[in-house]
């Protein structure tokens, strides 16, 4: 093994018992803490067995398990990013609401004076 593979495997073992703590500590849905695990756990894999990117390869028609590896990152880090968006953009619309209803009220209620 490698001294990258090594600390790859560090790492990402890390990162898996940092997502188990959010999950313990509820500050990521369990939704959430299964995909981490999921992308977490493959990379270990991947840094423990390297030749199995040559199948994941052969799989897609890809001409090697770098490239492939390469396809299938963009295409995760796209989905993170769209997922992000979303997220995003209900919280704006949720600020949005929260802002007007704020500003309806204050219109229409007396303010107090000390």
């Amino acid at each position: 093994m490698e001294l990258i593979q090594i600390v790859g495997v560090i790492f990402a073992l890390f990162a898996l018992s940092r997502v188990v703590l959010q999950l313990k500590r509820r500050s990521i849905s369990f939704n959430e803490g299964l995909f981490w695990i999921f992308i977490w756990s493959l990379v270990v894999i991947f840094l423990i067995f390297p030749e199995f990117f040559g199948y994941v390869a052969e799989f897609l028609g890809v001409g090697r398990g770098v490239d492939a590896l390469m396809y299938i990152s963009i295409v995760v880090l796209f989905y993170l990013i769209y997922r992000l968006y979303a997220k995003i953009d209900a919280l704006e619309r949720q600020i949005t609401h929260i802002v007007r209803e704020i500003a309806i009220r204050d219109r229409y209620e007396p303010k107090k004076r000390d």
